[in-house]
């Protein structure tokens, strides 16, 4: 039953009121986003990126020591200049290639199918630690405001992520409204925090950070592992570019006309991301802060041991507003709010890159599938598990993530490059079309440039993390390089077996039918009445028994409700009840040649999830060993058990099949027979019974008349004539249920 046939009085399930009610496809449109709702929705990853890029980088150039500060600015420098060149590059990226694949479109296009797979792995991973390290470095800048939730930094961390879940479960939209407030409060407060700490510097009263009377003991540092020092501290301040390709990948998210939208956007975020990342380290330069991996380096800081170091933004706010005032709890409320938020950025792209993959056949097809809010909701709840997982296992820490953070961005970053500039020169070489050659020049200098570039970056960050376990990384990736191929040849080989040709014909020369029975009961009836009003040439019911008991009490019943339905009995002695019938059916079809044989089953719907636990396990069984059967086609009739009210909204009722076809009753051929008929059906079983004994040890040739009336009977499974036909007429509709239980409602 839909929400909408759903009567005013009828109480929401928790799906709805998690993610409210579904969406009409033609809504799509509405769910289309504006630019000052796209920023926060997709440059959330980047601009959050400078709450912790700051930090890891200082933090690098501590391990040398209190003089390595002094190559702050040169390194901050290279990584803005970094961002420009990228940020331009993908400008470039999304006039050329607008419908949403990004890196992996244009690895795909230009360089070959496996580059776009190593593109495409690289992004999976990127996205999966977005969300692992933005969560944790939020919750890190909440411990920072309340050092004593410390204890819970895993179970926090893994909260969050639910609550992001749930949050883009309800649509791009909605959840775009939910995070533009806090995006905007992050920038707002961080440009207000830089630019009162310049104001008090240029005034003579530059604030002063809580560890800048702190000396570091810096570690001996030979003069070769400099330089690898300050590539490392380069390579981690590269963080800050991490979800800049978001937007490349979501351009099909955008309002229209799309690719302008998606390019002003693009610059925004990369103006915003370069003020706050300049501004931030200046501030702590200014300020003195001295941020350290193990606090214990830092010589008179005391309790070390246990308490925890605040953030680098903490430390800031805390100097420039004062410890513990209303501005500083807004800056850090900000920033771990922003933090959280930007883990939403790969809630949008991730989706839509495996909802792209899913379409090119790399990965599942229920990836393609949009859910009731009209997002790709089996996408947004793999990444949340993959993510809290990853949480778990690295217990929420930001130097342990952010070390295999970076390598898939710069593995994207570089492929895409390189699949531009020669997407470019085969511009050049057949013709640019409405640009001119020497606009198309300029945008190859431009994107070789940046190949240039983040190649470098690649290497560098590679040599520099790899022993800090980077190395994961480039153990993943080959693992969903493997997968996505061989989910692809599969497909592939599945489309080449179930092509149409030329030579393969289709046809039965029979149709039989056979209603399985466990005991007399209402649903049994129903799967008798679906077979009959199905109109099959032929009908038969068959039991198989496992206790001689119950079939017994079966025969009796049977014969009691004058069912005119032949009743086989199959024996099982070893209790398996699949097997049996698969041989019996298997022998009928090599007796009649080319025959089509239906097996209708009852089946319990439920409404309670429990209930599930204690019904249709056996019958599930036998479907799935009937379904490898060769001509065999199964049934279901389902019959809605009181239970199943609170979902569908009504009862069970047994349908005639005269009323589904809309043909008048006919009449009815089960009835209670008397006594007397009952003894006389007995004895005339028997009597049949051992007829087919004879019969099989060749004294009996032929039945007589008077058995071919007997309604039930227990013969040996390989020598029962074929059941009689069902006519058209239906006499033999003993099934009906045009009794009470027919007329329950």
């Amino acid at each position: 039953m839909t929400d909408d046939a759903r009567s005013p009085e009828e109480p929401r399930s928790p799906k709805r009121w998690l993610i409210g009610d579904p969406l009409p496809s033609d809504k799509l449109e509405g769910q289309l986003l504006p630019k000052h709702l796209a920023l926060p929705i997709f440059a959330s990853d980047p601009l959050s990126s400078v709450a912790y890029a700051p930090q890891e980088l200082l933090l690098i150039l501590l391990i040398g020591g209190l003089s390595f500060l002094a190559f702050t600015p040169w390194v901050a420098g290279a990584v803005v200049l970094l961002l420009i060149v990228v940020v331009t590059s993908y400008r470039l990226l999304i006039k050329a290639y607008p419908s949403g694949g990004g890196d992996y479109e244009v690895a795909s296009k230009n360089l070959g199918e496996k580059a776009g797979l190593v593109v495409a792995s690289a992004l999976l991973v990127d996205y999966i630690m977005t969300v692992a390290v933005s969560v944790a470095s939020g919750v890190d800048n909440i411990i920072s405001a309340l050092p004593f939730l410390n204890g819970v930094r895993v179970e926090m961390a893994v909260v969050f992520v639910i609550l992001l879940a749930a949050v883009n479960l309800r649509g791009v939209r909605e959840s775009s409204k939910a995070f533009a407030v806090p995006t905007y409060l992050f920038i707002g407060s961080i440009a207000v925090m830089i630019g009162v700490a310049i104001f008090r510097t240029a005034i003579g009263d530059a604030p002063v950070a809580e560890t800048a009377g702190f000396a570091v003991k810096g570690q001996s540092v030979a003069q070769a592992a400099v330089v690898l020092l300050l590539l490392r501290a380069f390579s981690s301040g590269c963080s800050a570019l991490t979800g800049v390709e978001a937007i490349s990948n979501g351009v099909q998210a955008f309002r229209r006309p799309k690719i302008q939208n998606a390019q002003k956007t693009l610059v925004a975020m990369g103006g915003i991301a370069i003020v706050l990342f300049v501004g931030l380290i200046t501030v702590a330069l200014i300020s003195g802060v001295h941020y350290v991996e193990d606090t214990c380096n830092l010589v008179g800081f005391t309790d070390c041991a246990t308490a925890p170091q605040r953030s680098v933004i903490a430390q800031i706010a805390a100097a420039v507003f004062g410890n513990n005032s209303i501005p500083f709890f807004i800056i850090q409320a900000a920033t771990a709010a922003v933090l959280l938020l930007a883990a939403n950025t790969a809630f949008n792209g991730f989706p839509l890159l495996g909802s792209v993959l899913a379409t090119d056949r790399y990965a599942p097809k229920s990836l393609a599938t949009r859910g009731d809010r009209l997002i790709y909701s089996n996408g947004v709840i793999a990444l949340a598990i993959t993510a809290a997982v990853i949480l778990v296992v690295y217990r929420a820490s930001v130097t342990s993530l952010i070390q295999l953070y970076i390598i898939g961005v710069f593995v994207s970053f570089t492929l895409g490059q390189t699949g531009m500039i020669r997407h470019w020169r085969k511009l050049l070489r057949e013709g640019t079309g409405e640009l001119k050659r020497a606009q198309v020049r300029t945008y190859l200098a431009i994107n070789s440039f940046g190949a240039f570039m983040t190649f470098s970056v690649l290497v560098i960050v590679t040599i520099t993390k790899f022993t800090h376990g980077a190395w994961l990384v480039f153990v993943i990736m080959p693992v969903l390089y493997t997968l996505m191929l061989g989910v692809n040849r599969y497909y592939r080989d599945v489309d080449v077996e179930i092509a149409a040709d030329a030579t393969t014909r289709f046809g039965a020369e029979r149709d039989h039918a056979i209603v399985l029975v466990g005991k007399m009961n209402k649903p049994v009836l129903k799967a008798l009445d679906y077979a009959i009003a199905a109109r099959h040439e032929s009908i038969e019911a068959i039991h198989v028994s496992i206790d001689d008991v119950a079939t017994e009490e079966l025969e009796r019943q049977w014969q009691a409700h004058n069912i005119k339905i032949p009743l086989r009995i199959l024996d099982s002695p070893y209790r398996d009840i699949s097997m049996p019938l698969a041989k019996y059916i298997k022998a009928c079809r090599l007796e009649s040649g080319s025959e089509v044989v239906t097996v209708y089953t009852p089946q319990f719907i439920v409404g309670h999830w429990w209930e599930n636990l204690l019904h249709n396990h056996k019958a599930r069984r036998i479907r799935h060993k009937l379904m490898l059967v060769h001509g065999t086609m199964i049934v279901l009739v389902p019959w809605l058990l009181d239970s199943s009210d609170m979902i569908y909204g009504r009862r069970s009722r047994p349908l005639p099949g005269q009323d589904r076809r809309g043909e008048p009753r006919r009449p009815v051929q089960r009835k209670a027979m008397p006594p007397a008929a009952i003894k006389a059906a007995r004895v005339a079983a028997r009597a049949d019974a051992a007829t087919t004994r004879a019969a099989r040890n060749g004294q009996v040739t032929a039945r007589t008349a008077a058995t071919k009336t007997v309604i039930a009977a227990k013969p040996d499974a390989n020598a029962e004539p074929k059941p009689e036909k069902v006519g058209a007429t239906g006499t033999g509709a003993a099934g009906k249920s045009s009794s009470k239980a027919a007329d329950k409602g």
